[in-house]
C-alpha cells in the first residue's frame, strides 16, 4: 500500500498569486513581519518555524495544502522544555466498538461524515435538525525534530521570508513523513496486516 501525501506545499498557486516576482507567501510574510518580532535572535529555530507555519496555513487556500482527512494542523512551542510540537486532528472513522453491532443505533439513522465531492465536511444546519451524527476524529499531538530547521534570523532583514519558506519546508516534509502512514492506514479501511 503506497501512502498519501497528507502535507504538501502548493508552489503553483502561489506562483500564480503572487506579485512583482514574488510568490504570495513570501509577500505575506514581508506584510505580517510584526508578527516574527519576538523570534529575532532566537538560538533555538521553533518560536520562528511556529510563526512561519502559521502564517503558511491560514492564507487562503493555504500555502500548506493537507489531505481531506486533516482538520487541523498546528505547531507549537512546548511550554514543558521548548522543543516543537504539533497538533493534529484526522477525520475517522467509527471506532470498531461501534461498527460490531448497530444495537447502538437504535434505528435513529445515525450518520458519519457527509462528504461532498470526497471532501469530508461539517453537517449543515437542517441536517442536524433530521438526524443524529456521530463524526469521528483522531488527535494526534507529537515532537517535531529540530535538526533540519534553519536558524531564526536576527532581524527584518532580507533574509526572513527565504528562511520562513524554508522551516515550512521542513515542517510540511516532517508532518507529512509522520502522518502519510496514518492517513493511508485510514484511507485503506480495513485492519493492518500484522
Amino acid at each position: 500500500m503506497t501512502a498519501p501525501r497528507a502535507f504538501w506545499l502548493d508552489e503553483q498557486v502561489d506562483r500564480e498569486r503572487g506579485a512583482h516576482g514574488r510568490g504570495r507567501y513570501e509577500t505575506e510574510v514581508a506584510g505580517r513581519l510584526s508578527e516574527f518580532a519576538h523570534t529575532w535572535g532566537d538560538i533555538a529555530p521553533v518560536a520562528f518555524a511556529v510563526t512561519a507555519w502559521r502564517v503558511a496555513t491560514t492564507l487562503s487556500p493555504g500555502y500548506v495544502r493537507w489531505h481531506r482527512r486533516i482538520v487541523s494542523a498546528t505547531c507549537e512551542r512546548s511550554p514543558w522544555d521548548g522543543s516543537l510540537t504539533c497538533a493534529v486532528t484526522l477525520v475517522s472513522g467509527w471506532p470498531a466498538e461501534l461498527t460490531w453491532t448497530r444495537q447502538w443505533q437504535q434505528d435513529r439513522g445515525w450518520r458519519d461524515w457527509p462528504q461532498v465531492f470526497g471532501q469530508y465536511v461539517t453537517p449543515s444546519e437542517r441536517d442536524l435538525t433530521r438526524v443524529p451524527h456521530l463524526r469521528a476524529t483522531l488527535r494526534v499531538e507529537a515532537p517535531v525534530p529540530l535538526e533540519d530547521l534553519p536558524p531564526a534570523p536576527d532581524g527584518p532583514g532580507g533574509s526572513v521570508a527565504s528562511t520562513a519558506h524554508r522551516a515550512v519546508a521542513v515542517l510540511t516534509r516532517e508532518l507529512d513523513a509522520l502522518l502519510a502512514p496514518m492517513i493511508g492506514q485510514l484511507d485503506a479501511g480495513v485492519p493492518a496486516e500484522s
